[in-house]
């Protein structure tokens, strides 16, 4: 498990968002919402998905899965103009990332997370910045297929 570090640049995002715990996923409601609306934005960058979280800080050092967050589904969009009823905008600043390729099932992907958090990060040199945590969904993503592919960005900076 060896990741690539990039810098992702500051990006504006459109989309909605609801917050939710591990505990109680509501990630499909949230994606079923969007994706019958995804039409109504007009400025949209690229085709990728994101699938974002803004985590509290210290949300992984001491794991709650009862622990609330705020998830958003989200596209790059290349301004605010035209934000459709009821969504939102959130900007996600430059920074540094740790990206891995998870491949399979979304319901198998808690343990992908576990090896990144418990195993890669203690002996990375790196802490987890406290900016949106988020994943690429391109066209490489099928829903609940084995066959999946998905990119992970953790955000990270270098350990004091």
């Amino acid at each position: 498990m060896t990741p690539r570090i990039e810098t992702f640049p500051e990006t504006i995002f459109v989309g909605l968002n609801m917050k939710m715990s591990m505990a109680e996923n509501k990630a499909g409601e949230l994606w079923r919402s969007f994706m019958s609306r995804q039409r109504e934005i007009s400025n949209i960058i690229g085709t990728e998905l994101y699938s974002m979280q803004i985590l509290p800080e210290g949300y992984f050092s001491a794991f709650n899965p009862e622990a609330e967050f705020v998830k958003w589904a989200v596209v790059a969009v290349d301004d605010f103009d035209n934000i459709p009823e009821e969504m939102e905008h959130i900007t996600v600043p430059k920074g540094k990332y740790a990206v891995f390729t998870y491949k399979g099932l979304p319901s198998e992907g808690g343990q992908f997370f576990q090896q990144i958090f418990e195993v890669w990060l203690p002996q990375s040199g790196y802490a987890v910045d406290n900016r949106p945590h988020f994943e690429i969904l391109g066209e490489k993503y099928k829903n609940d297929s084995p066959e999946s592919e998905e990119e992970i960005w953790i955000p990270i900076k270098a350990l004091a």
